[in-house]
């Protein structure tokens, strides 16, 4: 399995969606960043803001981070 290590920050948490098949989000809001080291494998999609990342409980969850949209595509290029 690869990772990758990232510096990840705040992030919402989506729990499901409701009757109006909208996302149910838990915003956590952190201090700062940390760096954490991610499987490639769980990385759904990376935006400028945020890396969409599964989880083992099938929830999603939204992180905020530093690094930066080129050097995260030329992480997963890699």
């Amino acid at each position: 399995m690869k990772f990758i290590e990232l510096t990840l920050g705040s992030h919402m948490v989506c729990h499901g969606f409701d009757e109006n098949n909208k996302e149910i989000l838990e915003r956590v809001d952190l201090d700062g960043f940390s760096k954490k080291l991610v499987a490639v494998s769980r990385i759904k999609s990376v935006s400028e803001k945020y890396v969409l990342i599964d989880c083992l409980d099938g929830r999603w969850v939204y992180w905020e981070y530093e690094d930066g949209y080129e050097t995260v595509k030329n992480l997963l290029n890699s």
